[in-house]
């Protein structure tokens, strides 16, 4: 049996089988459907995209994988290189693996012995938003704060070296006022809180963010691994304000191989590099920077850039903002907030049992929908028409309407 994620398996909806995926659409044996959450995120450049598929099969008919340690390649090299000219600073030194829940805990990993290896073993406390989500190993789970995804850790008692304040200046200036000195890093999902209720932020916050972490010297760790790759309507957040950490996944290879990278400034790397071997950042996952990741990648990297994706986003914007004026001013009691942000449109509900039913309503028309408590949202691949996104958003509207 498949053990579904997120869902209680005995009372669980009769998944949809997907036998075809192209463009926009998935395919099931009945009826084809707009994926209006681009499969968790990820698939910015749609489903078959000619070019991706031929830059993975290419490289598989070379080297699919060959591990990490004591070894290289040219996919690997070139990726690196190409990362070193495209993000922001000098984040240039950069740690693969194979999600973004590991690349969260490679940061974490990296924050802590940072100041370990500095001597500072009183650093181990990490500042996060409240609302917050990172992945759902272990340590991010720590670090997030959603009951509905991490309630297992109450089994383990009170959480450590963790404190969460909510997206105000004032909460972030008290916090490092009181924990300044025993912060190894603050961990935030720059501008769009995704998991948690696709809640958006100002840049301001992180702005003071950085300036507060450089004056206590506490490490700046942004999770872009669904912010990144232009979600937010910016090519990366960190664009904006430069982290000393960054997590990168999802669109990174375009959604089609799993993929995280955790791209470090040159302190942090600094902070590892010397004669001591216990300095070393003892890490490696098995299938870390694969020449098939790093093709797709590549490849991913390539036709962002080369078809101007960030003016498809603000396409994107535009159209979900104009689409849900009239919901964003309806006098409905069952809808919270009404928000869009670069390529994401969420409507926010009063209660759960609002969106009781909406996946199978948006199904009869035509749309693939997951609202999960009481956000309906869109997250569409870049490549989506008008007439498709209309129909998304229409399709939202019309649940409204009823």
């Amino acid at each position: 049996m498949i053990w579904r994620p997120y869902v209680q398996m005995k009372n669980m909806p009769e998944p949809w089988r997907i036998v075809d995926a192209e463009g926009v659409y998935l395919r099931t044996p009945e009826r084809e459907l707009i994926d209006s959450i681009s499969s968790w995120w990820a698939l910015i450049h749609g489903y078959r995209h000619p070019e991706m598929v031929e830059a993975i099969r290419e490289q598989a008919s070379k080297l699919s994988h060959v591990m990490l340690a004591g070894l290289s390649h040219e996919p690997v090299e070139k990726l690196s290189a190409k990362l070193e000219s495209w993000l922001p600073g000098d984040l240039n030194y950069f740690f693969f693996s194979d999600s973004g829940s590991v690349g969260v805990e490679v940061a974490l990993k990296m924050a802590l012995q940072y100041y370990v290896n500095r001597g500072e073993k009183n650093r181990t406390t990490v500042l996060a938003l409240n609302h917050a989500y990172h992945g759902d190993t272990f340590r991010t789970m720590e670090v997030g704060d959603d009951p509905e995804y991490h309630f297992i850790l109450d089994a383990l008692g009170a959480r450590r070296g963790v404190e969460h304040i909510p997206t105000e200046i004032p909460a972030l200036e008290a916090a490092f006022e009181r924990l300044g000195e025993r912060l190894n890093c603050l961990i935030v999902e720059p501008l769009l809180q995704g998991a948690g209720g696709m809640k958006m932020y100002d840049v301001a916050f992180l702005r003071r963010a950085r300036e507060l972490c450089d004056e206590y010297d506490v490490l700046l760790v942004f999770d872009e691994v669904a912010t990144g790759m232009g979600r937010t309507g910016n090519r990366f957040v960190s664009d904006l304000v430069l982290p000393d950490i960054c997590v990168l996944g999802k669109g990174f290879t375009g959604g089609y191989i799993g993929c995280a990278v955790t791209a470090a400034r040159k302190k942090v790397f600094d902070g590892f590099w010397g004669d001591r071997d216990d300095w070393a950042l003892m890490h490696g996952p098995t299938f870390m920077g694969s020449p098939l990741v790093c093709a797709a990648a590549l490849k991913s990297i390539e036709i962002f850039e080369r078809d101007d994706y960030l003016s498809k986003i603000k396409r994107i914007e535009a159209i979900q903002k104009r689409e849900l004026a009239e919901l964003a001013t309806l006098d409905d009691p069952r809808i919270k907030d009404v928000r869009v942000l670069g390529g994401c449109a969420c409507v926010e509900v009063d209660k759960p049992e609002t969106l009781d039913g909406y996946r199978e309503f948006a199904y009869e028309r035509g749309i693939f929908s997951r609202p999960f408590s009481t956000c309906l949202y869109a997250m569409v691949p870049y490549v989506i028409e008008e007439e498709e996104l209309v129909r998304v958003i229409a399709t939202m509207k019309e649940w409204f309407a009823r």
